[in-house]
């Protein structure tokens, strides 16, 4: 490890700096150790603190992200095939700046000065890789390292606070702490007053930040139909199994019924006879639908995917067109360059047409909710932006059927967790073939899950709360502090490098006299 670290085994160095990149992945669900999300980066820090070169830190920078991301998305692989590769290669040189900026910080033995400017600085450097990668058209913020404390009642309540970017920020300053303790023994003193920091800034949020107060309850229930066979009536045997689903509910008390992603195959407008089945439906169970419907649309042009309410007299006119498209899975980036992807994986072979604004529908005993499609949940701003519209439920409609048996429907459901503690606001996680599940207004879980295994129907008794957290008030001030931390240490690194003085010429050499 010594001789690795070191520089004499470059070869050996790469390969330890993408395997050190994958670890994280590990923090995430399915295996879910969130715990080991503390330590998770230590490895890789250990190895870019040690590179002999800025540019050797650069590469090694550049692998460990670009694994990170093949780890965390490897279940990508059947509708990306190949093109995961590149995805991760261009994706990983976001790491680059983070690469540098630990190398500068924590190469050598840095002062305590320095050990805690870095304290500060590398979870901002790294928050700066996330927050540029969380661009739509770069994949979204899927895999965030925050994400990972999403069962961790603290690591909520940070991000009622600040969202999942305080919590990020928490994660990698006790990382870098942990290297400081293990590696420079000259600085254990700011290692372990960050730890110490870190402690109290959750325990602090812990005992003061508002807590949501339950103000009532709304009885809803996930309709889960489950695998059905592909094929060129999988639309109407995935609608005819959520007919029966809903069906099986009469008689019990229910306020919404909740379909996932794709319910329905069809316009309900070109399709009445599909309109009138959905709305004896709602009649027949005393509740309004939520259903998602992914077809062309008959009053304008290109598909949508959209989430409906239909009620006992049809749609109610409440609609939302899914505004956030997966890049390749709903639309093809650069069609006319990228166009023939679709012919080698599962991409898009039509654009869908995103939606304009979000909104925020209302149900008949008065409650207000906020749909989201797919992985929007994964978005931050959304979840907050409907909350502050007045949603006082957030409903996530997916499908991740394509990848039934990896590990993607456990990361998409724990999205429900971090959307919840951060607004508020209670969250249903509703999809096709699972995983299917609810969140409180804490984040807290309700009720059980529905496994990829489950085709049924579930009521769910889900707590509404009041009152604001200061996330939805003050929005993602954790971003700002980040940036504007790494632009005072850029500011003061230009000024240092400025007042150095500059090189003189060298002097000519002495002549000596012969003779």
């Amino acid at each position: 490890m010594v001789a690795v670290l070191d520089g004499r085994f470059p070869g050996r160095r790469a390969a330890a700096a993408a395997a050190a990149g994958a670890l994280p992945a590990l923090a995430f669900p399915a295996p879910a150790l969130w715990w080991f999300g503390y330590v998770a980066l230590v490895p890789w820090l250990l190895l870019l603190r040690s590179a002999p070169s800025g540019r050797r830190a650069a590469l090694e920078g550049w692998l460990g992200g670009a694994a990170f991301i093949v780890a965390v998305h490897h279940w990508l692989l059947p509708s990306l095939h190949v093109f995961l590769v590149p995805l991760a290669a261009l994706l990983g040189l976001l790491w680059i700046p983070w690469a540098l900026l630990v190398r500068e910080l924590l190469g050598g033995a840095p002062s305590a000065g320095r050990a805690g400017a870095a304290l500060v600085l590398v979870p901002a450097g790294w928050l700066l890789s996330e927050l540029v990668r969380s661009w739509q058209g770069l994949g979204g913020p899927w895999g965030l390292l925050g994400a990972s404390q999403w069962q961790v009642p603290p690591a909520l309540r940070l991000a009622s606070v600040g969202g999942v970017w305080l919590v990020g920020l928490v994660v990698v300053a006790v990382n870098c702490a942990v290297v400081l303790l293990v590696a420079v023994p000259g600085a254990r003193a700011p290692a372990v007053a960050g730890v110490a920091g870190c402690a109290v800034l959750t325990g602090a949020v812990w005992l003061w930040a508002p807590a949501p107060e339950v103000s009532g309850r709304l009885r809803v229930a996930v309709v889960q139909p489950g695998p059905v066979p592909d094929g060129p009536d999988a639309a109407a045997l995935r609608f005819a199994a959520g007919e029966r689903l809903t069906g099986s509910l009469a008689g019990r008390p229910v306020d919404l019924v909740v379909w996932g992603e794709s319910s329905v195959g069809e316009d309900l407008a070109a399709r009445p006879d599909l309109a009138r089945r959905l709305a004896s439906l709602s009649a027949q169970v005393g509740a309004p639908l939520l259903v998602n419907v992914d077809a062309r649309r008959s009053d304008r042009p290109g598909i949508h995917k959209s989430a409906v309410l239909v009620g006992p007299g049809g749609p109610t006119g409440d609609r939302y067109d899914k505004m956030r498209l997966v890049p390749f899975g709903e639309y093809v980036p650069a069609r006319s360059l990228l166009g023939w992807a679709a012919s080698v994986g599962r991409a898009a072979g039509e654009d869908r047409v995103p939606g304009g604004a979000p909104v925020v529908m209302d149900l008949p005993g008065g409650a207000r909710l906020g749909p989201l499609v797919c992985f929007e949940s994964a978005f931050p701003d959304m979840s907050r932006r409907l909350v502050r519209d007045g949603a006082a439920l957030l409903v996530a409609q997916s499908a991740t059927s394509t990848f039934q048996d990896s590990w993607a429907p456990a990361q998409h459901a724990s999205l429900a967790a971090l959307r919840a503690a951060e607004t508020g606001r209670p969250v249903v996680h509703a999809t096709l073939t699972g995983i299917s599940a609810v969140h409180g207004p804490a984040g807290e879980r309700v009720g059980a899950a529905l496994p990829t295994s489950a085709s049924t129907a579930e009521v769910y008794g889900v707590p509404l709360a009041g009152g604001t957290t200061p996330y939805v008030r003050f929005g993602d001030w954790p971003v700002a502090a980040a940036l504007t931390a790494l632009a005072a240490y850029c500011a003061v690194a230009g000024a240092r490098s400025l007042r150095k003085p500059a090189p003189g010429p060298s002097s000519p050499p002495a002549r000596t006299t012969r003779g």
